[in-house]
């Protein structure tokens, strides 16, 4: 194997020089292969992270947990089937726009909601701002039609005059594709929150829809003329309107470009050209804009199945790729990102987000895993700071976005010393990873007080929980010091893992619900004392992290356990991981994606609910 690796990497370092040797469109960066991941890290899809180290500093945030049982808490609908996020950035909030079904994929109604966010980690309720279709009286549908549906490939334009616009796609279920399709249909967002009419933008080119024949009249009949001057700004750009290929394929020579695929994505390169990204590992390149493309080609070293992809320069004037490095398409996880300086040669492939829950509610093909991942386009806004924001579908019924510090890198330097007293309430928490469902949020507290504040980690939720990742120097000898509180002793847990690169877990201890701080000790767990809610518990380790290590465990300043066995063989160590629930690895397929099963017992209750609180997180390691 190390024989294999290295006869490729001298390949490939072979090629690249030869390269420079070459005509421009026989090199790296040309027409042949616009981009290249040079990076030879691949993932294990064993667990979800894939053994990745991540991207430090990301948050995930839930924006949408779906409630079949109780829609009050969630959307007002109660519709478990919810896809394909949109992500804008206008005047100070985040909007952000997906679609939502019943049950399943392409299955009739079909409606799309917006919700908006001033922090990105606080949303709205999502309101809905195109209702399910309602045709005509009398209208023909095409054969084999099962009603109406909505579809969306770009959810946002910011004008050239400021306005925001929202954007949809109507058509016919199960396939709203050509000549099952029926048109764009487009909004305007105002900035107290409200919507203005609905028009359509464009219908599609394959079938003979119009004013006489739709619900919606066209967009030219509305007597505002900046919305007017909006509409035909975004319909002249050929670069944005790229991403409509798909669902129109329009035969009326509307696009510049016919030879596009799935889920357009692009960036503009430092030296003026644009690479454009498809689905499946198909990308190309424009000299004039994007209004042509080269003939798109598949890059072999991006491995990607039919989840969207994301593309875009990032704040440091870097480049990032955003994606499922997977093959298949049931199990979309992990959500990765490489980057690269020039926009084509990608590196560090690190984990954005590896967490997979259960799927609660059955539905026709609901993949597995955080997916159909989009940022914030280039002239959709920017929100403050360096951050590169992402959103995309967990499971496709729920809605998360991403907070990924810029630069992005996957290692720091020098001892930890957390306190928390300097983080905003509610804010950021800076440095660390954090995984921050609705029934289970993650942040910064005012607990013992105001200026004395602690991370605190919550529960209530029956199929998911809390987690908190701190990542520090990579080391053999490590000594970890943290207090942990917790408000109860007979509901919750927390785990607390020490964790290598890779994800190992040879360090593991537990607050359970029956009161009691236990350990393992190689395969044993071993009970070390009772804790007692309210009251605050100083946890010291002693770590040695080499394949025959042990480590050792005081509580309190005495000792609990002393050089008890790892759990996992490793080399070293590099992350604290506290989690309010046990470790999972696989997702289970309770039923084939096609056949109708059962939804989890209680998924719409929460259950009672347990809070923990971290602080004075002290880490060194040599």
């Amino acid at each position: 194997m190390r024989t294999t690796l290295l006869f490729y990497r001298v390949g490939l370092t072979a090629a690249i020089i030869a390269g420079t040797a070459m005509t421009s469109s026989a090199q790296t960066g040309g027409e042949h292969e616009p981009v290249r991941y040079v990076g030879g890290v691949t993932i294990d899809p064993t667990p979800h992270g894939g053994r990745l180290r991540p991207a430090i500093g990301t948050a995930n945030h839930q924006v949408v947990r779906v409630n079949r049982d109780h829609p009050e808490w969630s959307d007002g609908h109660g519709w478990t089937y919810n896809h394909a996020p949109m992500l804008a950035y206008w005047k100070g909030k985040f909007y952000l726009e997906y679609l939502s079904n019943p049950v399943g994929e392409h299955i009739a109604p079909g409606q799309t909601l917006v919700a908006t966010s001033p922090d990105g980690r606080d949303w709205s309720k999502p309101e809905v701002v195109f209702p399910p279709y309602q045709a005509p009286p009398n209208t023909p549908m095409p054969g084999k039609s099962n009603g109406y549906m909505m579809h969306q490939r770009m959810g946002f334009f910011v004008a050239p005059n400021d306005r925001l616009l929202v954007l949809a796609f109507y058509g016919h279920a199960e396939n709203p594709f050509g000549r099952f399709g029926i048109g764009r249909v487009v909004r305007e967002a105002y900035e107290d929150g409200t919507y203005g009419p609905i028009y359509f933008l464009r219908y599609t080119s394959h079938a003979d829809w119009n004013e006489s024949n739709t619900s919606l009249p066209f967009y030219t009949r509305s007597t505002d003329k900046g919305f007017v001057e909006a509409c035909d700004a975004l319909l002249a750009n050929k670069l944005i309107t790229l991403q409509w290929w798909d669902e129109d394929r329009g035969l009326d020579g509307f696009y510049s470009f016919n030879e596009s695929g799935s889920a357009f994505s692009y960036y503009v390169r430092k030296d003026g050209k644009v690479i454009g990204f498809w689905k499946r590992s198909r990308c190309a390149l424009s000299s004039d804009g994007g209004v042509t493309f080269s003939t798109p080609v598949r890059a072999p070293t991006l491995t990607m199945a039919g989840g969207k992809q994301w593309a875009q320069r990032t704040d440091d004037g870097r480049y990032a790729l955003a994606y499922n490095p997977i093959v298949t398409d049931e199990h979309r996880y992990p959500l990765i990102a490489i980057t690269s300086d020039d926009g084509v040669i990608f590196d560090d492939m690190v984990l954005v987000h590896g967490e997979v829950p259960p799927r609660r509610y059955y539905g026709k093909y609901k993949d597995f895993g955080p997916q159909y991942t989009r940022g914030i386009i280039e002239s959709n806004g920017n929100p403050p700071g360096d951050d590169m924001w992402l959103t995309y579908s967990v499971n496709k019924e729920d809605i998360w976005v991403s907070r990924v510090p810029v630069p992005v890198k996957h290692h720091v330097e020098g001892p930890v010393t957390d306190d928390f007293d300097d983080m905003e309430i509610g804010g950021n928490v800076i440095d660390w990873n954090v995984y921050d469902p609705i029934w289970a949020p993650v942040g910064v507290a005012a607990f013992p007080s105001e200026k004395n504040k602690s991370l605190k980690l919550a529960d209530k939720d029956p199929y998911d929980y809390a987690r908190a990742v701190r990542v520090f120097p990579e080391g053999q000898s490590v000594q970890v010091r943290c207090k942990v509180f917790a408000k109860q002793r007979d509901a919750g847990l927390l785990e607390i893992d020490v964790v290598d690169r890779y994800g190992n877990r040879p360090v593991r201890l537990r607050f359970g619900d029956d009161g009691h701080i236990s350990a393992i000790n190689g395969t044993e767990s071993v009970d070390l004392q009772a804790y007692k809610p309210g009251t605050w518990h100083e946890i010291a380790l002693t770590i040695d992290a080499t394949p025959y290590g042990n480590y050792s465990v005081s509580i309190d300043g005495k000792a609990a356990l002393k050089k008890a066995s790892l759990a996992e063989a490793v080399l070293s160590v590099e992350r604290l991981s506290f989690r309010t629930g046990p470790y999972r690895a696989l997702p289970v397929r309770r039923t084939p994606n096609q056949t109708p099963g059962p939804d989890l017992s209680g998924a719409g209750e929460p259950v009672r609910p347990a809070a923990f609180h971290v602080d004075d997180v002290r880490v060194t390691s040599r």
